[in-house]
């Protein structure tokens, strides 16, 4: 489930007017403001290990799926979080996974941790029904977008 006002990847981008805003050559000048900026933003640049259409697996749980959204870090309730037990409670910054998911009686949308997924390589399709919707099968048992679906 995606938290209200966040946009779906698949989503058409909409680009704000920028009326009264700095030109973009000043907005981004260099300076020391700039760069403190700059260097903070770095600090929590984390890139996920795992892509779009990637076929993944829980490394605790007997469910596997394909990822359709990444976000870089914890973007769900603070009530979800809290109703995993402490003990198996995934640290909030890393980056979190949206996957088409399946497990051996059902299909459904999961929200992963990177901390708790493996790379399955098993080549084995999806049976989720939204799978096909959104990706179409490549040559190594993975997904990519349908045509229809870039922005």
């Amino acid at each position: 489930m995606r938290p209200p006002g966040r946009p779906h990847l698949l989503a058409p981008l909409r680009r704000r007017p920028e009326s009264g805003a700095a030109p973009r050559s000043q907005a981004l000048a260099p300076g020391p403001r700039m760069a403190y900026f700059s260097a903070c933003a770095m600090s929590k640049v984390r890139n996920a290990k795992y892509q779009i259409g990637q076929v993944v697996r829980h490394r605790l749980y007997p469910f596997r799926g394909v990822v359709f959204d990444i976000d870089p870090e914890f973007n769900h309730t603070e009530e979800w979080w809290q109703s995993i037990p402490p003990e198996i409670r995934p640290r909030k910054d890393q980056p979190f996974y949206h996957l088409f998911a399946e497990n051996a009686e059902t299909e459904y949308i999961a929200y992963v941790s990177e901390q708790n997924l493996l790379p399955d390589t098993s080549g084995e399709p999806i049976r989720h029904p939204q799978v096909l919707e959104v990706f179409e099968r490549d040559g190594r048992g993975g997904y990519r977008l349908r045509r229809a679906q870039y922005n």
